[in-house]
């Protein structure tokens, strides 16, 4: 697109000098389209803005819009509380932290504080001013022993291949000048992850990517080898994720190039379907004995697992599993069932899997039931934008959140929502060089962490002004929300925890004993469960 315009504005300035040499009158013309052709080399070459650098001068049309948007969008377009799945003043409040800008709010909140699912929290009379240092998260149980001191607040799984290769790069280097985890996804360890030298998470999904032998089972040499580089800091295995749960990864084969097809040892011909479930393993008990391997083969590195809650029965049959075997990960993440980045049909997208909150709360209880709970730490994963959401997820059960959207926004993401297409027109999801050209690595990892460090201080600004010195200290009791016009309740009232060793004890909370009943460490098929006609 920018050598079509400039060659446009080349001709039309030719003709212009011709015109303008044989009847003087045309040479008005000239200026102006000299202008109109600096302007647009200027957009090619600055390295700010993507879109410029994608499309100059057309895409001064968006910035031009964006100014005049406060006077004209009641009218027009969305509000500042509209749009999906992110809002817009969301998305303002990502550019803004992550561009250093202005991001207070003037003449109150937009949101209807009456309306059903507004939540808040309670602040304290004893509010504590924030002490500006962030406290690090322990991971790592007793058979880890390379533990990793984790921010609260990382990247969540987007692959290379379905992110571009410069959108990788700024999310580590930004990951690197923060101080936080970026994870990997499941498309294996690219060049693009370790340039920077940021901490890593690796992600084992079902197709075993970078550690895979040819027929695609699990190659332990090949993960060994991996696993032991010294960015990677954590490793995750996907069981499953929330946008497309029980149906595996896909990356379209328009976006494969001969790199991903050699990082992945895949084909470029056809889209790259990873398997909807594993093949290393088939119960609870192998799945930790799987972990456990995986965890002696990185040389004691953290190792956990990530899921998107199904059958309750699949959770209790793991942890029971932990219980029996003493074997356990070091950390558990839970993905919403209402997705993420991930391209998804739109059944599996819309209907399959657990939302969050009831996942987070559920996987906290079972670990509580079974007294586990101290000795795995819970992450919750999906939008996550703002310190408020952050302080949410805490106060329901998690121990530290990750990303995907917002870092994405905070690499100039514009949510035009092509993400699958290999088009995006901002260069952060697509392989198209002309597209990826327009994302300057050194200004969007500065970006990225920059968003990153102003979300976790207004995460510990909120923490002060609920009265709380330390993210452990919030409890469900915390944040409130509104039921109808007149009920309100807190976490605690919504969600029905239960207390440390209640599932170990006989009977079980009420409730909870079908699934006990249903649930067998040694096997993810429901027991006692005949079709119904």
């Amino acid at each position: 697109m920018a050598v079509l315009l400039h060659t446009l504005f080349a001709v039309l300035t030719a003709l212009t000098l011709a015109l303008g040499f044989w009847w003087s009158p045309v040479c008005w013309l000239l200026l102006p389209l000299l202008g109109l052709w600096a302007v647009g080399i200027y957009d090619t070459f600055q390295g700010q803005h993507a879109i410029l650098r994608n499309f100059p001068l057309l895409g001064r049309f968006r910035y031009l819009f964006e100014k005049i948007r406060p006077e004209i969008q009641q009218y027009f377009i969305e509000g500042n509380t509209d749009g999906a799945p992110i809002n817009r003043e969301f998305r303002s409040v990502v550019y803004q932290r992550a561009k250093g800008e202005l991001q207070t709010l003037p003449f109150g909140t937009q949101l209807d504080v009456y309306e059903p699912g507004y939540e808040w929290i309670a602040h304290s009379l004893l509010a504590k001013a924030s002490h500006g240092e962030e406290t690090r998260l322990r991971i790592g149980g007793e058979r880890t022993t390379q533990p990793y001191e984790s921010s609260i607040l990382g990247v969540s799984a987007m692959s290379f291949g379905a992110l571009s290769a410069e959108a990788v790069q700024a999310l580590n280097q930004g990951a690197a000048i923060a101080g936080f985890c970026h994870n990997t996804g499941e498309g294996g360890i690219s060049p693009h992850h370790l340039k920077a030298g940021g901490d890593l998470c690796w992600q084992i999904g079902t197709g075993y990517f970078g550690a895979r032998d040819q027929a695609g089972n699990f190659d332990s040499g090949l993960f060994r080898d991996n696993a032991q580089r010294p960015s990677v800091k954590l490793i995750e295995l996907k069981l499953s994720q929330g946008a497309k749960p029980g149906h595996g990864g896909i990356l379209p084969a328009a976006k494969i190039t001969d790199e991903i097809a050699a990082i992945r040892n895949v084909g470029k011909e056809h889209d790259v379907l990873s398997p909807p479930g594993h093949s290393a393993f088939s119960g609870p008990v192998e799945l930790l004995e799987f972990i456990d391997q995986m965890r002696e083969l990185s040389g004691g590195k953290p190792v956990g697992f990530k899921l998107c809650v199904g059958l309750p029965t699949d959770v209790i049959a793991i942890v029971k599993a932990m219980h029996e075997t003493g074997l356990a990960p070091d950390f558990i993440v839970v993905d919403g069932g209402e997705g993420g980045t991930g391209a998804a049909p739109l059944e599996f997208s819309n209907r399959v899997g657990a939302p969050l909150f009831d996942s987070l709360v559920f996987v906290h209880n079972v670990l509580r039931g079974f007294d586990v709970r101290n000795s795995v730490k819970l992450v919750a994963s999906g939008k996550v934008v703002t310190g408020f959401d952050i302080a949410a997820r805490l106060a329901a059960g998690a121990d530290m959140v990750s990303a995907a959207r917002s870092f994405m926004l905070a690499l100039g993401c514009i949510q035009a929502r092509l993400c699958h297409s290999n088009h995006c027109p901002t260069g952060v999801a697509t392989q198209l060089p002309h597209l990826t050209r327009g994302l300057v690595v050194s200004d969007k990892a500065e970006r990225v962490a920059r968003y990153h460090r102003e979300t976790v201080e207004a995460f510990y600004e909120l923490l002060g002004a609920a009265g709380l010195s330390h993210p452990d200290d919030l409890r469900p009791w915390h944040i409130h929300r509104r039921i109808s016009q007149t009920e309100v309740k807190n976490y605690a009232q919504i969600y029905p925890y239960i207390e440390t060793g209640q599932l170990i004890e006989s009977p079980p909370p009420k409730g909870w004993g079908e699934l006990m009943a249903a649930s067998d460490s040694k096997s993810f098929t429901p027991l006692g469960r005949e079709r119904r006609w």
